[in-house]
């Protein structure tokens, strides 16, 4: 499951705004508009769930700057999501034991990736 953060919102923006516009590229699975939990108004900032990564990365990629009611909407992946669970990040190297035992030596589902 992927989360997106999107931002720079109109404040009469709607979950069906944002669900309507995600869903030209995937399935949407949540969408949570943030707001005041004094007041509840909107904070003009909301998060969108997709299951699949390709069609969360292309929603992304096609509406980061798009226009919504006169507002350029930032869209990007929620924070510490920035690359796909398929894809290690290069910081990430091999475990301790990866590096001690050697991978072929460790089973795959017994690693810590």
């Amino acid at each position: 499951m992927q989360s997106i953060y999107v931002g720079n919102l109109p404040y009469d923006a709607t979950d069906v705004d944002l669900k309507s516009r995600f869903e030209q590229y995937g399935r949407v699975s949540r969408v949570d508009l943030m707001t005041d939990p004094l007041t509840g108004r909107s904070r003009g900032f909301g998060f969108v769930r997709m299951p699949s990564w390709e069609d969360a990365e292309e929603a992304i990629a096609r509406l980061n700057g798009s226009d919504l009611r006169g507002r350029k909407m930032r869209v990007d992946c929620a924070s510490g999501q920035k690359t796909s669970p398929s894809q290690p990040s290069v910081a990430k190297g091999p475990t301790l034991l990866d590096r001690v035992l050697g991978e072929e030596k460790v089973p795959a589902d017994r690693r810590w990736n």
